[in-house]
């Protein structure tokens, strides 16, 4: 009788999955950046009101949160390839839709998928910025461009940090549904090694526990960047000074003089 449950085989055959991280690196790091910058900007549109773009992304962000990661991926991978068809149809070019390699059509609604969901985190972390400090930097002659990347953006990233690595983590897990449009990662060799042997419990195991230390990793990673970028209880002597000048920025604005009500002339002094 065979051995029902193979403990060596479990880790054997961990170094020939881990060949494949690299696979498993790039989509998450790719699909991040995606996610980050899509979602800033639906995170900005949604803040300033956007006329047509505002119900436009609030439409995506529905359309993404509500309808599953493998969904999108098996849209993503036959909808492009039937878009670009047509266009092929339309404007008589011939353009080689087989050459594509599969690892796009993962990265792309991989990237759409997580830009939803991080609009929404960064949303939440650029409205908790204090007003009064944008009052404080506009007065000092700072453009809109400046205002978001030295004020917004560096105080956003305190408070969001937790939420965007939990997000980060989810998506290390979603790429091992890469392997349903084809794509070669550490899921899809673990799936191809139990078909070899028909241990498909080894195998996942094995998975599990790869994913499982990438995921532990990554949790004391975002850990260290919480303490480092965290902000102080008691603030130090410069930051309340600066706070104390803009509260009395924000009482100059405040205090108008009323109608007929003349301000006392300062003293000549003698």
């Amino acid at each position: 009788m065979g051995v029902l449950f193979d403990w060596k085989l479990v880790f054997s055959q961990i170094p020939d999955i881990l060949r494949y991280l690299p696979t498993t690196v790039e989509l998450t790091l790719v699909a991040t950046f995606i996610g980050y910058a899509i979602g800033l900007l639906l995170a900005l549109v949604k803040i300033h009101r956007v006329p047509v773009l505002r119900q436009l992304a609030a439409f995506f962000i529905s359309i993404i949160r509500g309808t599953p990661i493998l969904v999108q991926l098996y849209i993503t991978y036959y909808g492009i390839p039937l878009t670009l068809k047509y266009i092929n149809l339309i404007h008589g070019t011939n353009y080689n839709i087989n050459s594509i390699p599969p690892v796009i059509f993962a990265i792309i609604a991989l990237g759409l998928n997580q830009s939803a969901f991080d609009s929404e985190i960064i949303r939440a972390a650029i409205q908790s910025v204090d007003n009064g400090q944008l009052e404080a930097a506009r007065a000092l002659g700072m453009t809109g461009g400046q205002v978001l990347r030295r004020v917004i953006l560096p105080q956003a990233v305190t408070v969001a940090l937790p939420s965007l690595g939990n997000s980060l983590i989810g998506l290390i897990k979603g790429t091992s549904l890469a392997f349903t449009v084809a794509v070669i990662d550490m899921t899809a060799q673990g799936r191809i090694l139990a078909g070899r042997n028909f241990r498909y419990f080894e195998a996942y195991c094995s998975l599990a526990i790869i994913y499982w230390v990438i995921t532990i990793a990554l949790e004391k990673l975002f850990k260290y960047l919480e303490k480092r970028f965290s902000v102080p209880e008691e603030a130090p002597a410069a930051e309340k000074k600066v706070a104390g000048l803009i509260r009395a920025f924000r009482a100059s604005r405040n205090a108008a003089p009323r109608d007929g009500l003349k301000l006392p002339e300062p003293e000549e002094n003698v």
